[in-house]
Order: structure tokens, then C-alpha cells, then sequence
């Protein structure tokens, strides 16, 4: 079996790494775009949670590109690095890569993009100096 990389997976390690399966096709048979947003927002509050070393929420999903399509059995992985803190704010850019096995061959392509934005909340969920 072959790696034909079509794109290069980002040499930083994969925040969050998941097989998509059937149960999460949508009516076309492709993987549902709010499972991937979903998986997204896990990998993104991963990141934010370890930076900030407390609780987050979203706030912001911005510039969502679905790139291409995930199908089932590709293996989604995840990265995303920090792009800016603010004040009780943290933005996340995200990456999402597939591995896909095409005949003999694995292939791996870029599949969608996104910013998202999380605040730093305490107890009772209100906003907190980062």
C-alpha cells in the first residue's frame, strides 16, 4: 500500500484524530457537515482549554470552508493553533485533513477550514479576564 499525498498532513501532532462512520452520513451519503463542525469545535476548545488552563465556551465559528467531501472510513485528523488572545477571548485557526483508502493506495487532502472563537467563563458562565 502506497501514501499518495496529495496534501501533507501538518507535521504537529492531530488534536483530535476519528474514523466517520455511517451513522453520521447525511441524506447524499457523505459525512454530514454539523458532524464535522462538531468534531471541529471538540478540537478547538481542546486547544483553547490548554492554553487558557480553564473553562471555555464558543462563541464564534467563523470562515467555515468544507473544502471537500469526508466520506465514511476516511480517518478525519484535526490540528489548529492558536491565532490570537484577547482579553477574555482565544482564537483558534483549524485544519482538517482525511485519510482516505482509494484501491491499494491511502490519499490525504485537505477537507475544510475554519476560525473559532472561545471565552474563558467562570462558574456561572460569565466572561473572564484570560
Amino acid at each position: 500500500m502506497r501514501l499518495i499525498k496529495m496534501q501533507q498532513l501538518p507535521k504537529e501532532h492531530a488534536i483530535l484524530r476519528i474514523m466517520a462512520r455511517p451513522s453520521d452520513v447525511n441524506a447524499q451519503g457523505d459525512i454530514f457537515g454539523g458532524w464535522l463542525m462538531s468534531q471541529v469545535d471538540i478540537a478547538g476548545s481542546i486547544v483553547a482549554t490548554r492554553h487558557i488552563k480553564a473553562r471555555v465556551v464558543t462563541v464564534a465559528a467563523n470562515n467555515f470552508y468544507f473544502i471537500r467531501p469526508v466520506f465514511v472510513s476516511d480517518v478525519v485528523s484535526i490540528y489548529g493553533q492558536i491565532q490570537k488572545v484577547g482579553t477574555s477571548s482565544i482564537a483558534i485557526d483549524i485544519a482538517v485533513y482525511i485519510e482516505r483508502k482509494v484501491e491499494d493506495d491511502i490519499v490525504v487532502e485537505k477537507v475544510a477550514e475554519a476560525e473559532f472563537v472561545y471565552v474563558k467563563i467562570d462558574e456561572l458562565g460569565q466572561a473572564k479576564p484570560i
